[in-house]
């Protein structure tokens, strides 16, 4: 039974892509792709002999090709382009109706369908439109938060495919040496975006002319209409902002000798405002207050000298922080990093400035070593230079250890004593700084631990020791024969002292001695010498030197116990003046014989500095003067009238006050 042909394919379609415009002119007969069919017949007989053909053919979209433009091998199924003239942007695919028959086509047949799509290549250039753009940027705007700022967009259209290489563009600057600009694609509207990648500068430059090129990611294809690359002009104006100002460097470096002189110009011309503006600058940090600024001009100099051992000094640099302010406000700031230089500023100074040598008995000497210590840094301190000088080097001499040590040794045999020996010292720096020093050596004796030993000891281990001990011996007897020389001039002194008889009046006339030391002398102790419980007040008194116990002085006289005032308006040991020997034998001439006594004792050198002519003290028990109603013995105390003490001053103003009637 004869059995129709059935094409061999799954379904009875089939997909095939075509790249547009693959088949030319000069090249028809392209293959597209091939279809092959099966029949149950036996092949060796004319039933199974198949025949292709295509009965039918659409395009998608609908008539947007009417001519026929494939052909099928009707032997092998192999499907080919007749013409030329295929377009993706006309034509997206073709739809073609297949038949197969056995009997070389004349017998039994079968339907398939196939379809054949176009592909796109890129034969259409990306062009611009429009060609020329105006956009305007803010100066000093550039990436924000790592985002490049865009000042605009630019267009182009291109006839490939939309969402493939044929058709993304993609964008280049041809005049941007500088690199403040850049252009990205848009992959959603193949736009380019344009941004800037560096701050602009209005002062600098108000516009920029850019130039921009086009092309795809895909390159072109050779079939693409020959035509010049497409370019756009884009005029960038930049808008004027206040800028804040600028320092020509941060931190701001200065190299100054720490000794500069004060008001040395250090640094100038330290800023500058983009706007040029008026500027105003100040010292914002100072921990040493070692810097000026000139308020307009921004001129940094030094107040006063620098000291590297200061502790805000790290590194010998010391930092200060200057600040600007422009006219709008805007300020920055920056820092001043100083390096100090070392200058040699401090001689060195030796050290120690006294010491022990030591001379054993055999007159060998030991040494004394010194070294130096300077307030310099290196490379102005050590090493250092010990000499003595040729004038004073008789019996010593300083020899060099190291950089930093010498010693000094005596050059003769000395006697133990005190020596004073002149080191002079010098640093290395530039200039050189040197000093003189001296030092006080002691050459002793000493011990087994290198000490002096004790005076009676050296005495005694040396050969000078008996002559020693006799030279002390003389001193102290001499000292022995000066202190008794004192005592008897002391007790010759005491000796000349009058007293006063027991049993007699202080102001009568039966009295034959001499009264006046209980009176008017400051040197007596109570009430003569037969008062032993008197209080001896010979002592020399200083204002100064009065105790603040209560009770410690004499009643009514502001006088220490124990202590004797000195007048400070006469020399002492003069001879004292006369005093009136004898009272007034007549009560009422007893004015005149008070006033002689009171004159005598102003004028005499050897009593107290006192206005009063007494000092009225405690007298001890038993005191040989009689009571003072003697002077008036022969009235009452009723019928004397003692008014008259009242006019006699306030010496006498304590004895008018116990005579008072009132």
């Amino acid at each position: 039974m004869q059995q129709a042909a059935v094409f061999s394919w799954s379904t009875l379609k089939s997909d095939c892509t075509l790249p547009a415009q693959h088949q030319t002119a000069d090249r028809l007969s392209t293959s597209v792709m091939s279809v092959s069919a099966t029949d149950a017949d036996d092949p060796m007989t004319e039933n199974a002999y198949l025949s292709y053909s295509i009965i039918g053919q659409e395009s998608i979209p609908a008539n947007a090709v009417t001519k026929t433009m494939f052909g099928i091998n009707n032997e092998t199924g192999t499907i080919y382009t007749r013409d030329v003239g295929l377009d993706r942007e006309v034509v997206k695919s073709f739809r073609l109706k297949l038949q197969v028959g056995d009997m070389g086509g004349m017998g039994l047949t079968s339907e398939a369908v196939a379809f054949i799509h176009v592909s796109d290549i890129n034969n259409h250039a990306p062009q611009f439109s429009p060609a020329s753009y105006s956009m305007t940027a803010v100066e000093n705007l550039g990436r924000i938060e790592n985002m490049d700022y865009e000042i605009g967009r630019v267009n182009v259209t291109d006839g490939d495919d939309r969402g493939t290489g044929n058709w993304e563009a993609k964008y280049f600057i041809a005049n941007d040496p500088e690199g403040n600009f850049a252009i990205s694609t848009d992959p959603a509207t193949n736009e380019g975006i344009l941004t800037v990648v560096k701050g602009l500068d209005y002062e600098a430059q108000h516009e920029y002319i850019l130039i921009l090129t086009v092309e795809n990611d895909n390159f072109l294809s050779t079939k693409a209409p020959n035509l010049p690359a497409s370019s756009a002009t884009v005029a960038v104006t930049v808008l004027n902002e206040n800028e804040a100002p600028h320092f020509r460097e941060d931190p701001i470096q200065i190299v100054v000798p720490e000794s500069v002189v004060p008001g040395t110009l250090l640094k100038s011309n330290i800023a500058f405002d983009p706007d040029n503006s008026d500027l105003r600058y100040e010292i914002s940090r100072d921990p040493e207050r070692w810097l000026n600024i000139n308020r307009e001009t921004g001129d940094i100099s030094a107040r006063r000298t620098f000291n590297m051992r200061s502790l805000n000094v790290k590194n010998n640099i010391y930092n200060a922080v200057v600040k600007v302010t422009d006219a709008g406000g805007l300020s920055t700031t920056a820092t001043v990093a100083i390096t100090l230089k070392e200058t040699n500023d401090f001689p060195p100074q030796l050290f120690p400035l006294s010491g022990t040598v030591c001379r054993d008995e055999g007159h060998r000497s030991s040494v004394l070593v010194v070294t130096a210590v300077d307030e310099d840094f290196p490379p102005h301190a050590a090493p250092f230079t010990f000499e003595m000088p040729d004038e004073l080097s008789i019996n010593w001499t300083v020899i060099q250890v190291n950089n930093t040590h010498a010693v000094l040794q005596p050059v003769v045999e000395l006697e133990a004593g005190e020596y004073v020996v002149t080191v002079f010292v010098s640093d290395s720096g530039s200039p050189v700084l040197s000093a003189y020093a001296q030092v006080n050596v002691t050459v002793c004796l000493c011990d087994s631990f290198g000490d002096c030993k004790s005076e009676a000891r050296a005495i005694l281990g040396s050969s000078v020791g008996i002559n020693f001990i006799a030279l002390i011996i003389i001193m102290a007897s001499i000292a022995l024969l000066l202190l008794l020389l004192l005592l008897a001039v002391a007790v010759t002194t005491c000796g000349r002292r009058h007293h006063i008889k027991k049993g007699t009046g202080l102001l009568v006339g039966e009295s034959e001695d001499d009264i006046r030391d209980n009176v008017f002398n400051y040197d007596e102790q109570g009430g003569g010498e037969e008062d032993e419980n008197a209080f001896n007040i010979d002592l020399l008194w200083n204002p100064h030197d009065a105790p603040s116990t209560p009770g410690s002085y004499y009643p009514g006289s502001g006088v220490p116990r124990g202590k004797q005032p000195l007048r400070k308006d006469a020399p002492h040991n003069l001879p004292s003046p006369i005093y009136p020997r004898r009272p007034p034998a007549d009560p009422t001439d007893i004015e005149d014989y008070i006033n002689d006594g009171l004159e005598a004792a102003d004028n005499d050198p050897n009593v107290p500095p006192y206005d009063t002519a007494l000092i009225y003290d405690f007298e001890g028990e038993g005191s040989l003067a009689g009571s003072l109603s003697s002077i008036a013995s022969g009235s009452s105390d009723g019928d004397q009238d003692y008014d008259y003490l009242n006019d006699w001053g306030p010496r006498f103003q304590k004895l008018a006050n116990m005579y008072d009637p009132r």
